[in-house]
């Protein structure tokens, strides 16, 4: 399911995010899950945080990996995983409930 373009998602609680040699690793302590992530899915992460919305995470990759077009598709997928994984949630959900 398409995530839609307004969301605000935000980081999870608690998250710790480890600059390793192989990209990045993140600690989900209320899951007791280990994440491995590359740069460029760790930016997206970080640069969730519940005030950005979900139409504006290309254009931000793309400035800041200097990317000729802006990765749609790409960070539409990356968003989906990590909802999926738990590592993001949706700001506004409570507001809405």
């Amino acid at each position: 399911m398409p995530i839609p373009p307004d969301l605000m998602p935000r980081r999870a609680a608690d998250l710790e995010i480890r600059d390793v040699p192989e990209g990045f690793v993140v600690y989900d302590p209320a899951r007791d899950r280990l994440h491995v992530l590359n740069g460029s899915a760790t930016f997206v992460l970080e640069c969730c945080d519940g005030a950005t919305r979900v139409d504006e995470l290309p254009a931000l990759l793309a400035a800041a990996f200097r990317l000729d077009a802006n990765p749609v598709a790409e960070v539409d997928a990356c968003l989906e995983r990590l909802m999926t994984e738990g590592l993001l949630v949706d700001a506004g959900a409570s507001a809405r409930t």
